[in-house]
């Protein structure tokens, strides 16, 4: 049987397991046979009131516990699930005529000490508070531009034409990367966010294969180039050391890239949803347009791109009572983290403004911090500034369509209006 068929065979009877612990009642398997356009926070809630660990006959343990969240993913005794492991839900086999570089298990995401802190301190320059500095004015022009090109529709699509643009041009621009196709980068981040979540079938394996072999080519290119002609730019850095391994190479460029825009198109599209659903904070950002950092500081906490991650103890602990084995995943549930009643007073209200409102998970915490975080901040807060003075009437114009991953969370496509109109509840218009 070709390896990749019997790949998908083997993710289709896993499926079917899950479904089947599903019906039992089993929290891990609940979670994942949930599908993408359901709310998944009661979900998350129904594993906090079981405890601070809940196990689950799939393999794994699991938290919604702020607490032990930002524990463990400080502790230097857990560290992200080791290369090359399969989930026991969601496997991903990258198989082909030639292999291919896997984002997700090779980049310094997932590395532990020595080799994170190495590839990680060769990009980290560009986005400390410093390295930013001169980023505010390229984000605030790039959203303006972007603004402008759409100014004289009544309706578009928010995401497509105006949220994912913005963050692929500001990352395309720190790595150097001349003249980017947008939709290119858009399907091969979705090529990406599908390798975090699973495929379902063997179209959409071999699509995944197709994208991420494309992404890869692109890449080699990029780097042959900027060899040849170095720049003031992230990759130029990264080929200036000649000790990184190609693989190296391959796996950090494609997570900035992915990590640089995937974060921000759904926190802007999340910002949107909450600001469209609270009348008072859009009047409150239409007088005060600083008031955007707040939404989205609160945006992140209440509805997170990153909905959650996992952690494996090196060696076998106790956490909270549960004993938990040596290599045995636990996930962090970051999104129900930032709901625990026992940080946030009234958790599940929309209060941008809140006094720890920055005390979320949504970056993780850490060494594995997101790196990114403060640009994709300055990006929301940007899009929402800029969003709202060019259209403070704006106005869902159709149904949002959530896109198709559980661990990533956003609108997919989100019509909009640009005009006056009678405004119609957001929750009629989100499936």
């Amino acid at each position: 049987m070709p390896s990749v068929v019997k790949n998908a065979t083997l993710l289709f009877l896993g499926r079917a397991a899950v479904r089947g612990h599903a019906l039992l009642g089993d929290p891990g398997a609940r979670l994942f046979a949930m599908s993408s356009a359901q709310d998944p926070y009661p979900a998350y809630e129904s594993v906090r009131r079981r405890g601070p660990v809940v196990t689950s006959r799939l393999g794994l343990h699991i938290t919604a516990s702020h607490e032990l969240c930002d524990s463990l993913l400080r502790d230097p005794g857990f560290g992200p699930l080791p290369a090359g492991e399969l989930s026991p839900v969601d496997s991903v086999a990258y198989t082909g005529a030639r292999r291919l570089v896997n984002p997700v298990e090779e980049s310094f995401l997932v590395l532990n000490p020595p080799d994170h802190t190495r590839l990680r301190r060769l990009v980290s320059p560009w986005f400390t508070p410093r390295g930013l500095r001169d980023q505010v004015a390229t984000v605030e022009r790039v959203v303006e531009e972007y603004l402008d090109e759409v100014a004289d529709q009544p309706t578009f699509d928010l995401v497509g034409d105006f949220a994912a643009r913005v963050p692929i041009q500001v990352i395309a621009d720190l790595l150097g990367v001349p003249d980017a196709d947008h939709a290119a980068f858009a399907r091969w981040g979705g090529a990406v966010v599908n390798a975090l979540d699973g495929v379902r079938t063997l179209t959409e394996m071999r699509a995944l294969h197709s994208g991420l072999r494309e992404f890869e080519a692109f890449l080699d290119d990029l780097i042959a180039h900027r060899r040849r002609h170095p720049g003031d730019d992230v990759v130029s850095r990264l080929v200036a050391h000649e000790d990184l391994r190609r693989e190296d190479l391959i796996a950090t460029t494609e997570l900035l890239l992915v990590a640089g825009f995937e974060t921000t198109v759904n926190l802007i599209g999340n910002s949107v949803l909450a600001v469209l659903a609270h009348p008072e904070v859009r009047e409150r950002l239409l007088d005060d347009p600083g008031h955007a950092e707040a939404v989205v500081e609160e945006t992140l906490r209440l509805d997170p791109p990153v909905q959650y991650t996992v952690r494996v103890p090196f060696q076998t602990t106790e956490v909270a009572g549960t004993r938990i084995s040596r290599g045995t995943p636990i996930m962090l549930l970051l999104a129900g983290a930032n709901r625990d009643p026992a940080v946030f007073t009234d958790p599940h209200r929309f209060r941008p403004g809140r006094p720890n409102g920055r005390e979320h998970l949504a970056f993780s915490a850490g060494i594995h911090y997101c790196l990114g975080a403060n640009l994709a901040r300055v990006e929301g807060a940007a899009a929402l500034r800029g969003l709202f003075r060019r259209f403070p009437d704006l106005r869902a114009a159709g149904r949002v369509r959530r896109r198709a991953s559980r661990v990533i969370r956003g609108p997919e496509r989100f019509p909009v209006g640009t005009g006056a109109a009678e405004h119609r509840p957001i929750v009629e218009i989100i499936s």
